[in-house]
């Protein structure tokens, strides 16, 4: 609908109707018009709105059916549609004199928004009487005047209009006065009382009359108004205006004591009777205020300011009376020109609240209309609107407009328009004024979420942790609201469909992408993923964005040897060279991968073990096993080389392989020289025997160590015989000496010793110290230690003195030269007597070798290259170092720090005698069980 037209057709009919619609535009755009009368009982019905604007009565609370006025007087019922009463309707009040008496109303709907004009007709009603200005008129007539005089009275007003207004005069019985009604040029009816026959003062110098006014209504109404006349000595002329009628305009912007006109009368009596003195007659108060007479020389002139807009005209009767009280009187009629001195008013009779962002152009947010109270050009008014807004003004109908949308709104760049609107008249100069009304745009979920980058790369380390974040994709809406909440998921992989779920998820408030298992690099290297970023709106919006993702390698997976491979049975298998191979001679190839990549799968092949370790050469990189040189005579024919293949992660992984090769011509020849080889028994196994060996006889001795403490520490209070063994002092008769080198010891530990004292006894018999023993008797040992090993073997068991003999030397068959000695640089610590090493480190290190050579005796071959009976140990430390300079372990026990040897006490029985210094017999290959 628009403007101010009720269109009473839908908009099916007005697109079947188009080329009739201007035949009824008249009709259609008629406002709706009421009747009543004023005084009307508040909440009485004027009409049913809503059926003349055929909504129903759904519709009024609905589309928000109100009206609207500058002085409210009626409101709708939501009820029923009824235009109703609301508040006391006074025509006189509302329109003054008009004889037309209409407000004018505005009734506005929404969804969509338009607006109907609406005219009610206040009807009159006989509600007021006719008033006279003076409810006592004084008159004196002169008895001179002569029958047919007349004098014009005080009329009376009657606000009413119409049948309702004063209609006639009535002046009470008299012989003497008649009275005549006559018209005033503007419509009014005035009194004029004629004399009917000669009054003569002296028969009766008063006369008392009734004049009374009534109006047309029914019942008419009416007042009156008491006429005293006093007859007065003759004055036969009165006064004459030069104009019955004065008329002149004056523009409203006067300033105040502008005389406006003079009006003049004249008398043709002389003295007294010829003076003339001027007033108003009858003049409404604001006119009385507005302007003044002067009453001696009948000059009006301007008392307050004049407003057109007010007033527009102003009708006055002006009276001439002599001194002799005859008077007469003239109209003064002053019009009010109008002045551009009012600015144009804006008033906004409805707005939207919220224009949606996706609202077409031409939709209605607005309608206002504008006022000016001046007249003519003063009051043509012209609307703008600020620039560069996409809004624009239609106008609807008179001083009535549309604020309509002129383009696309967009909420997320200007979520709200501050619009000027401007009302200039047309005046010279031209007036203006501006109102502003603020225009929220509502949001539609018009913007899809936008990832911050086009696609994402990550990179995850594989064995990543279950439930760690890996990744984090984040997307903006700038829409509000349920249509700018984001939620994130996963529509797409190269993934199986129903194992995605066991890999990745997503968060779908935060983005955060979770790994919901290891990563395997070997399995897995890289996987796509789909992600979706998908707000709340109605219809929702949504944006995909793919996701690579990287699986990154670690070094969990050692190299694998291929070649060489074991035989089915276990055992390595071997490869022959030719016996007369050059060196360069490529031997074999050590063939290994690695399932990581990367450095971690760059391999390295080191040797870490060889037979002869001159004789070959590996590749760093290649793996290849070439000979280093030709083969000798004295070189061995079968060869065992230990292979490292190691990766280049952090840290590194390695794997082993073993090659063993022979140097043959055929394979004939090569096979005897395998089939003499023993099994090869397992170093891993033989190594945790020894330890178990070794813990268990440590548990003993430290059993054995804590009860013989105890023992001796129970007895030591009943026995304190000195120097003895088992309650006697005995001391190793011999006449040597401990050689010096043998006081400090390179192990921490404190020994209980026993010797035997005779060779053919075999019982052992405890040391004591020196400080206990004769001075002509040999002495152990005479430092602190010797006294603290005193002190806890104290005897406690009675034994024949006769067992206890001089200790036996130790035995040097395995004392070593000085080149002779093992240790870390060829010139061992020590010095040439050849004791045990005092550097703990070389200690250490020499009982490792003698375990290591014993577990090679075991098997009867030797990994490192020695030859036979050299237990491994000339290719560490020369070869002139033999097994013939080893002393049999299994034989005799050397405590460091002291010259003891403990013997095997059947080998003593059986009369074996010590081994010779020279040290070129062999040991016996056999073990002996301890």
């Amino acid at each position: 609908m628009g403007g101010s037209c009720a269109q009473r057709r839908g908009a099916g009919r007005q697109v079947l109707f188009p080329l009739l619609l201007p035949l009824f535009y008249r009709a259609l755009c008629e406002p709706i018009r009421y009747s009543i009368p004023e005084e009307l009982a508040k909440g009485s019905v004027v009409g049913n709105l809503a059926k003349d604007l055929e909504l129903s009565v759904l519709d009024v609370s609905a589309r928000k059916l109100r009206v609207s006025a500058e002085k409210l007087l009626f409101n709708v019922d939501v009820e029923s549609g009824d235009l109703l009463v609301k508040d006391r309707i006074d025509r006189e009040q509302i329109c003054k004199e008009r004889r037309r008496c209409e407000l004018q109303l505005e009734a506005v709907v929404e969804n969509p928004l338009n607006i109907f004009h609406i005219i009610v007709n206040i009807e009159d009603i006989n509600d007021h009487a006719p008033q006279f200005h003076k409810d006592e008129i004084n008159l004196e007539i002169s008895e001179s005047v002569s029958p047919g005089m007349g004098t014009i009275l005080d009329s009376a007003k009657d606000p009413d209009i119409s049948m309702n207004s004063l209609s006639k005069y009535q002046l009470s019985p008299n012989e003497y006065f008649s009275l005549v009604v006559k018209d005033n040029p503007d419509g009014g009816k005035y009194p004029e009382l004629i004399l009917k026959k000669n009054l003569d003062r002296e028969t009766q110098s008063a006369h008392h009359l009734v004049l009374t006014a009534l109006d047309g209504g029914d019942p008419p109404r009416s007042s009156t108004a008491r006429i005293r006349i006093l007859v007065v000595d003759a004055n036969d002329n009165p006064p004459v205006f030069s104009q019955d009628v004065y008329k002149v305009s004056i523009p409203e912007d006067v300033p105040l004591g502008t005389s406006v006109l003079r009006v003049s009368a004249t008398d043709q009596d002389e003295g007294l009777n010829a003076e003339v003195t001027y007033s108003f007659f009858g003049v409404a108060d604001k006119a009385q205020h507005v302007f003044s007479l002067d009453s001696a020389t009948g000059n009006i002139i301007t008392h307050q300011p004049l407003d057109f807009e007010e007033v527009e005209r102003y009708i006055m009767d002006v009276e001439a009376k002599d001194r002799g009280s005859l008077s007469t009187r003239c109209k003064v009629i002053i019009e009010v020109l109008d002045e551009n001195d009012n600015s144009p008013e804006i008033i906004i009779t409805s707005l939207s609240d919220q224009i949606l962002e996706n609202s077409p152009p031409g939709t209605v947010v607005a309608l206002f209309k504008t006022r000016d109270l001046d007249s003519r050009e003063n009051g043509e008014v012209t609307c703008n609107l600020s620039r560069n807004i996409p809004f624009k003004i239609h106008s609807s109908s008179n001083n009535y407009y549309k604020l309509v949308t002129d383009g696309t709104l967009d909420r997320e760049q200007t979520p709200e328009y501050n619009v000027t609107i401007t009302a200039t008249d047309r005046g010279k100069p031209p007036l203006s004024s501006s109102t502003t009304i603020t225009l929220h745009i509502g949001d539609v979920n018009d913007n899809p979420p936008v990832f911050q980058q086009s696609a994402y790369l990550v990179h995850v380390p594989e064995n990543n942790p279950p439930g760690a974040s890996i990744a984090q994709v984040s997307a903006s809406d700038p829409d509000l609201g349920p249509n700018g909440l984001i939620s994130y998921s996963i529509v797409a992989s190269d993934l199986e469909p129903r194992a995605l779920s066991s890999y990745v998820s997503v968060n779908a408030q935060s983005g955060v992408l979770f790994a919901q298992r290891a990563f395997d690099h070997e399995h897995l290297r890289a996987f796509q993923l789909t992600l979706q970023a998908r707000d709340q709106g109605s219809p929702a919006l949504s944006t995909n964005v793919s996701l690579r993702v990287l699986v990154t390698d670690r070094n969990d997976n050692a190299p694998r040897v291929l070649y060489p491979a074991l035989g089915p049975d276990g055992s390595a298998l071997f490869d022959t060279v030719p016996r007369a191979a050059q060196p360069g001679y490529l031997v074999t190839k050590v063939v290994a991968v690695d399932a990581d990549s990367g450095h971690n799968a760059w391999l390295s092949y080191h040797v870490l073990q060889a037979s002869e370790p001159g004789l070959f050469s590996l590749g760093l990189r290649t793996g290849e096993v070439r000979t280093a040189r030709a083969l000798g005579d004295r070189d061995a024919v079968r060869h065992r080389v230990l292979v490292a293949v190691r990766d280049g992660g952090q840290p590194p992984l390695s794997a082993t392989a073993t090659l063993l090769l022979v140097f043959a011509d055929s394979l004939q020849e090569a096979l005897p020289d395998l089939s003499e080889r023993p099994t090869p028994s397992d170093p891993q196994a033989e190594l945790q025997f020894y330890l178990v060996v070794a813990l268990a006889l440590i548990s003993i001795l430290f059993l054995l160590a804590v009860i013989l403490a105890i023992g001796l520490h129970l007895r030591r209070s009943s026995s304190r015989a000195t120097g003895g063994c088992f309650g006697s002092v005995l001391c190793s008769k011999s006449g040597l000496e401990i050689p010096p080198n043998y006081r400090e010891g390179t192990l921490p530990y404190a020994y209980n010793l026993c010797v035997p004292g005779d060779q053919t006894n075999p019982a052992f018999n405890f040391l004591t110290s020196a400080d206990h023993c004769p001075a002509r008797q040999d002495t152990l040992n005479k430092d602190s230690s010797s006294a603290l090993l005193a002190s806890i073997l104290t005897p406690s068991v009675e034994v024949d003195k006769k067992t206890l003999k001089q200790q036996a030397p130790p035995n040097t068959d395995w004392r070593f030269s000085q080149a002779q000695r093992p240790g870390t640089s060829g010139s061992q610590n020590g010095d040439e007597t050849g004791t045990w090493p005092n550097n703990q480190f070389d200690t250490e290190m020499l009982q490792a070798m003698i375990l290591a050579s014993a577990s090679e005796a075991a098997d009867g071959s030797s990994t490192l290259g020695g030859g036979a009976g050299t237990m491994g140990l000339s290719a560490r430390y020369g070869p002139q170092f033999t097994l013939q300079h080893v002393p049999d372990y299994r034989q005799n026990v050397y405590i460091p720090g002291s010259n003891a040897t403990l013997t095997n006490a059947a080998g003593k029985r059986d009369g074996k005698a010590p081994a010779s210094s020279n040290g070129n017999k062999k040991k016996s290959g056999k073990k002996e069980k301890k």
